[in-house]
């Protein structure tokens, strides 16, 4: 089973994401777009796991906290590993504080279990393309310039998931394994 750890994204960002990939898929249909309902902000990657290890992990993650809902605002888009070489397109993530304790709480949590902490600086993204070698994205690269401090919108998140990803053909997939709440409001 091909598993990560996520933070859904507010439906206001998502249908503003969902226009601007449907323009630019029209443009650039040699790229691999995401499907808008797919798109999320990964916390950690676990990769191909043991379905047996699934209990395990979500009881390590029922127990990460955090003092407040985490704060993310989704503003402009770049590529990775840059706009000269792009292979993926991504929408920029500006998270609270708390959204790195959140990624490091969690590594902290599935270490345990198996699943060594990054060694990269989290860097929070929204991918939404994945860029075939072997072609030219001159246009995408300068239309993605256009849109480098573009607003997508701002939320407040108090949950995360465990997710199953299918790889297909036509793109992939994600399952709601768990969900759980990492912050809770007291009366």
């Amino acid at each position: 089973m091909r598993l990560f750890v996520a933070v859904d994204i507010a439906p206001s960002v998502r249908a503003e994401l969902t226009a601007l990939i449907n323009r630019w898929k029209v443009a650039e249909p040699h790229a691999r777009w995401l499907r808008a309902e797919g798109i999320h902000v990964t916390i950690k990657f676990l990769g191909e796991t043991r379905e047996e290890l699934i209990p395990e992990i979500v009881r390590a993650l029922e127990v990460v906290r955090s003092p407040s809902p985490v704060g993310i605002r989704v503003r402009g888009v770049g590529f990775f590993p840059n706009a000269r070489r792009p292979r993926v397109l991504w929408a920029g993530v500006e998270g609270s504080p708390n959204l790195a304790e959140l990624a490091q709480a969690v590594e902290s949590a599935v270490e345990p279990s198996g699943f060594p902490c990054e060694a990269r600086t989290f860097q929070p993204h929204l991918t939404l393309a994945r860029l075939p070698e072997g072609r030219k994205w001159d246009a995408l690269v300068r239309a993605g310039a256009e849109l480098a401090a573009r607003e997508f919108g701002s939320y407040r998140e108090s949950e995360f998931h465990l997710l199953q990803s299918f790889l297909k053909p036509t793109g992939a997939e994600y399952k709601k394994l768990a969900t759980f709440a990492f912050f809770k409001e007291t009366a």
